[in-house]
């Protein structure tokens, strides 16, 4: 045999070795789909949606300021009801609560205890889905590929209490950090509220459930499109654009502190409750602000807008008129003759008209009177020299 011929049998087989050795493109790809249906059974969202949503938390050496605030969420209130509705489910839309617990039943998704400001994500605080459902008194059947590591159920639409859910609490996380070197807030997690009143009636009385974690359910948000009001008709946006872009209005009930107390524990008054509420936006809100020094032409805004509310509250309202109108605005000023008012540059303009003219006619009176003298002393020399 010849030479090359040898040397192009052994290619071959080093080929053939190989081919057997590494598996193929399609192979590959079909086993990370296979991976991609297991992780998640839910269409639209796959096992790469999940981890481009998985954010690792900020480091706390990059934190420099960090302030984690409680809200309750009124469903009741127009702003929070994109949240609510629809009652019932439809072909596009469904609810928030009815999509939470649909994750949850089918155990695509954790939930963990609610510990009421000791909330701890992990493996040991996991919710038993199967005694919620059993605490909270909510009918349901175990479902067909339910076991005892991974159970399922199931809950007819009727059974699923989504207009008890009234409100929602919701963790921010409030953080400024050195990368970003800017004021950031996070949505932790959020938990649904019954309201439940019992067989004699009277106020009703919450009952939280449980706490989800917005990692966890961001990519499901992502795919449900919701309505924000009546005006436009077409969904464009979805729930996490709703919490993520702070379209909802939450109530501060709680910031989290040494002696894990409420403000409404630590203010009972409420107006002093209100104030506190408020001192927390304002500082929020303001933090990224007073983190740089103010320009000078900030200083003197800031300056003329304290003098002006310091003459308010005095009740000086005219000289806040007159030095915002400045000179060359309009000032009324009426004539005791009944005239049409002037504003201040035509009374000034007028006025230095008036006097330009008395200065010109007295020099021509000096004028002319200077040239009269003149005119009679040459008069005068005249006469006597013609006399003698």
């Amino acid at each position: 045999m010849p030479q090359y011929m040898r040397s192009f049998r052994n290619i071959l087989a080093v080929c053939l070795l190989i081919g057997m050795a590494v598996p193929s493109y399609s192979q590959v790809v079909r086993k990370r789909d296979r991976k991609d249906k297991d992780d998640s059974a839910t269409p639209g969202v796959t096992f790469r949606m999940k981890e481009f949503y998985d954010v690792e938390p900020e480091s706390d050496a990059n934190k420099m300021w960090e302030k984690v605030v409680y809200r309750q969420i009124d469903l009741t209130k127009d702003q929070n009801m994109p949240l609510y509705y629809p009652e019932e489910p439809t072909e596009n839309q469904v609810s928030l609560f009815r999509l939470i617990m649909k994750l949850v039943t089918d155990g695509q998704i954790p939930v963990y205890e609610y510990l009421d400001g000791r909330e701890l994500f992990t493996e040991q605080y996991k919710v038993n889905v199967k005694e919620m459902l059993d605490r909270f008194h909510i009918l349901y059947t175990e479902g067909k590929d339910s076991t005892e590591k991974n159970p399922k159920f199931v809950i007819e639409e009727s059974d699923v209490p989504s207009n008890e859910v009234l409100t929602y609490y919701a963790i921010e996380n409030w953080e400024f950090n050195s990368n970003e070197n800017r004021l950031k807030n996070n949505i932790v997690a959020i938990c649904p509220v019954l309201h439940r009143s019992d067989d004699f009636g009277g106020e009703p009385v919450r009952y939280p459930m449980f706490w989800v974690k917005m990692s966890d359910l961001r990519p499901y948000l992502t795919q449900q499109n919701i309505f924000i009001d009546d005006d436009n008709n077409l969904a464009k946006y979805n729930y996490d654009d709703f919490f993520q872009m702070g379209m909802y209005d939450g109530e501060i009930y709680k910031t989290r502190n040494l002696r894990n107390l409420s403000l409404m524990q630590m203010f009972p008054d409420p107006d002093d409750l209100k104030h506190a509420q408020d001192s927390i936006e304002n500082r929020l809100a303001s933090f990224d602000k007073n983190l740089w020094v103010p320009t000078r032409e900030e200083l003197e805004e800031r300056a003329a807008a304290e003098e002006e509310a310091r003459l308010r509250a005095e009740g000086k309202s005219d000289d806040i008129v007159v030095k915002e109108r400045g000179d060359d605005e309009e000032e009324v000023a009426e004539d005791d003759s009944g005239k049409e008012p002037k504003n201040k540059r035509s009374v000034r303009n007028s006025d230095s008209k008036k006097e330009k003219e008395k200065t010109t006619k007295k020099k021509k009176t000096k004028v002319k009177n200077s040239s009269v003298g003149k005119k009679s002393s040459n008069n005068a020399v005249r006469s006597v020299r013609r006399r003698k």
